[in-house]
């Protein structure tokens, strides 16, 4: 008898790619977070890193479906934008290629008159 290695039926695969958030890109996130925790408008958040998506959910309390979705999908990055911040009813507020320029919309949610 011949002794033959075995056989692959299958090459290896590569394990899917996720999108993730880059370091610079979770430090403006959690800066916008810890104030709108300062302020009383936030208290939790959720990352996701899934194939096509990266999303930071924020939450008003734990239980609940998230007020906010700051989603990365690098498919648009020559399209649309990169960036996108989504509403509670799954209307998009802002989208575009900047950050910092995204997340300006939920800013304007902390500033507020003062009586």
């Amino acid at each position: 008898m011949n002794a033959q290695p075995p056989s692959r039926l299958h090459p290896p695969q590569k394990p899917p790619e996720q999108v993730a958030f880059h370091r610079t890109e979770l430090s403006v996130i959690l800066g916008l977070y810890g104030r709108m925790v300062a302020a009383g408008e936030w208290r939790d958040y959720g990352i996701s890193s899934l194939r096509e998506v990266a999303v930071f959910s924020v939450f008003r309390r734990a239980a609940e479906n998230p007020l906010y979705r700051i989603e990365k999908r690098p498919k648009l990055r020559s399209k649309q934008g990169l960036y996108a911040v989504i509403g509670m009813d799954g209307q998009v507020l802002k989208r575009g290629h900047d950050l910092k320029t995204v997340l300006r919309v939920l800013e304007r949610k902390l500033i507020r008159a003062v009586e």
